[in-house]
């Protein structure tokens, strides 16, 4: 099989990288300024043309959108999906690329919200707005095991600390977890930042480093579990779907999450793209369409097991 070429002067992938490699360790007004715009047209760039209507909603203050597909099936689930963007960047627009993909291969509906970036709101604004779409969702009449949660990279940290905080508090939790590059490690000690750091198109360890301040504090213990999921309570975890690059610097916040999770006896699938990059599901290539389809072949197996 021939190795796939990244074309890293592909217009999408240059917005892209743009996002997660502006500023260093401290990020200043200028630099989350062009990071947000490069989202912006990333999200023109890469989001599909047709097959779902969207429909915007306000839930309890938080802006969201119902991404619906025009082929929808089985009404009695939806995905609620949270975007990534360092928790500094990155809102409805951008979290259609994901949310319009994730709809159109399961044929669900998608929850997108727009939760408070930081550093203008650090932790737990981002967590807090999760949970408020959540309980939005449940006070319409969805029960916890008709929502599954998604999401990639920061928000993949995200939907991870919303189920641990639902175990936690005794609540259920969601029917399934689908989790995109997440980004489960603060600490940024892992095996991976060195091995893959000439490797990684996307990300790098500056920028892991400079967003994570921005979102927790400078001062704050990055491996507390309230921000570090993969420090964090797998019991009685949902069915978990963690898709990652080989080549992201990211690769073993998935892979040390898939074992936390298998060793505390819940049911979970690292799917690992060999030639992969941090969320490559965004880009229009074969790889990522190849991608969603397992993805939609796990979900349909969780649902109908």
């Amino acid at each position: 099989m021939a190795i796939l070429k990244i074309n890293l002067n592909d217009p999408l992938m240059k917005a892209i990288k743009a996002v997660n490699s502006i500023g260093g360790k401290s990020l200043t007004q200028e630099d989350l300024k062009k990071q947000r715009s490069s989202m912006e047209l990333a999200s023109k760039l890469a989001t599909p043309n047709d097959g779902f209507t969207v429909e915007s909603f306000i839930a309890e203050g938080v802006s969201c959108e119902w991404v619906k597909p025009d082929l929808a099936h089985n009404p009695n689930y939806i995905i609620l999906y949270a975007h990534g963007g360092g928790y500094t960047c990155g809102g409805l627009g951008y979290a259609r690329i994901l949310a319009a993909k994730l709809a159109i291969s399961t044929g669900f509906s998608v929850v997108s919200f727009e939760y408070r970036l930081a550093p203008e709101n650090k932790y737990p604004a981002a967590l807090d707005d999760g949970m408020v779409v959540w309980n939005h969702l449940v006070q319409q009449g969805y029960g916890a095991k008709q929502i599954l949660l998604a999401g990639d990279s920061a928000g993949g940290n995200l939907v991870l600390c919303m189920t641990q905080k639902l175990i936690e508090e005794g609540r259920i939790g969601p029917k399934a977890l689908l989790l995109f590059s997440p980004w489960t490690d603060m600490t940024a000690t892992s095996s991976s930042y060195e091995s893959c750091k000439d490797k990684d198109p996307i990300l790098t360890k500056d920028y892991v480093e400079g967003v994570r301040d921005a979102y927790i504090g400078a001062k704050a213990d990055k491996a507390d579990a309230k921000y570090s999921p993969l420090y964090g309570d797998f019991k009685d975890f949902p069915p978990t779907l963690i898709m990652v690059g080989k080549n992201e610097i990211l690769y073993e916040d998935s892979a040390q999450l898939s074992k936390k999770i298998h060793k505390a006896g819940a049911q979970v699938t690292l799917d690992t793209e060999k030639d992969g990059w941090h969320v490559y599901q965004q880009m229009p290539l074969p790889m990522a369409g190849r991608a969603m389809k397992r993805l939609s072949r796990f979900v349909t197996n969780v649902i109908y097991e």
